[in-house]
């Protein structure tokens, strides 16, 4: 009886995984599911946008005015250079001597910069995105790249979490063309009381700014090509054709997209960081000592705002001096 009963459970067992099996490898019929799948696609986009992200859309809107106004200010008191062959940039009356410079095309290495004055978009970079009315549009395809909008990525994500911004806001352009030559000269000098408010009102809305793009990033997806700066907010990344112009060949232009974060939408721009004990100018040789810095923390702290701790580590705030030669 025993052996039986082993030969019916093993029968059942056997039929259970064949079963398993037909249902497997039983084939799809795609045409009938493709409609249930759009109208579950469409009936999902009446939930978006999310009402309790919209505030936070609207803060990081107003969080993103106050950074450009506070920096366009400072920049007008605190010297910026920029390097005129590689993106690096100094906030200071002179830029440092170290030979960190790699050129246009990262060709060269151990060069020293050549410095000019900064401008606006040395300290916020500038990241475009293609403007969607909403976020299940269909994918822009490569022949269609033109007939899309580049907006300010911030500003598209937050026009798809329902945030409702002014088209003198959304279409302004980023790209400032006058380089700010005269940054000492100024026709109503502020206060250091001003500066240090502009300074401090500067400094947290970059906080409210990024703290509000992540939250955002964690409700509505966004992604970066792996190869290349290139942001797009939406479900799945656009077909346009724009990666590795000079480099990336292989795949014809197509982008590889992964997840964005807060760092592809809003870059930080690491500068240098001059300490109190640290020389006036930096020196190739202190390289290994001297500590880094987000560019607009920097900016602000020159004119007396109070840094957040978290950034005291970066910065290497009670680290050693470089050896004097």
């Amino acid at each position: 009886m025993a052996s039986l009963g082993t030969a019916v459970w093993i029968v059942k067992l056997c039929g259970t995984a064949l079963n398993q099996r037909h249902y497997s490898t039983s084939r799809v019929d795609w045409k009938q599911l493709r409609p249930m799948i759009l109208k579950r696609i469409k009936k999902r986009s009446k939930e978006y946008p999310i009402k309790r992200m919209i505030p936070v859309a609207e803060e990081v809107v107003r969080a993103r005015e106050v950074v450009n106004e506070g920096v366009s200010r400072l920049l007008k008191v605190v010297p910026v250079q920029s390097c005129k062959f590689c993106p690096e940039v100094h906030i200071g009356a002179t830029g440092h001597q170290m030979k960190t410079c790699y050129g246009f095309k990262r060709m060269i290495k151990d060069r020293p910069h050549e410095w000019e004055p900064g401008n606006l978009n040395d300290i916020l970079v500038p990241v475009q995105a293609f403007h969607q009315k909403n976020m299940y549009e269909d994918e822009i395809k490569h022949d269609q790249r033109f007939d899309f909008t580049r907006v300010p990525a911030v500003l598209e994500l937050c026009h798809h979490a329902g945030a409702d911004i002014i088209d003198e806001i959304l279409y302004k352009s980023e790209q400032i063309s006058t380089t700010l030559k005269t940054n000492n000269q100024q026709s109503a000098p502020i206060l250091p009381d001003e500066l240090r408010y502009i300074g401090q009102r500067t400094l947290g809305a970059w906080e409210n700014l990024r703290l509000g793009v992540t939250k955002l990033l964690l409700v509505y997806p966004s992604k970066v090509c792996k190869h290349c700066s290139e942001v797009h907010i939406g479900q799945s990344g656009h077909k346009a054709r724009m990666c590795g112009v000079f480099k990336f060949e292989g795949w014809k232009g197509m982008h590889k997209w992964n997840k964005a974060r807060v760092d592809d939408l809003v870059p930080q721009k690491i500068v240098w960081h001059r300490r109190p004990h640290d020389p006036p100018v930096l020196v190739d040789g202190g390289r290994d000592y001297y500590g880094h810095a987000p560019a607009v923390i920097e900016l602000c702290m020159q004119v007396g705002a109070i840094v957040p701790p978290k950034y005291h580590c970066m910065m290497k705030t009670h680290g050693l001096a470089p050896p004097v030669r």
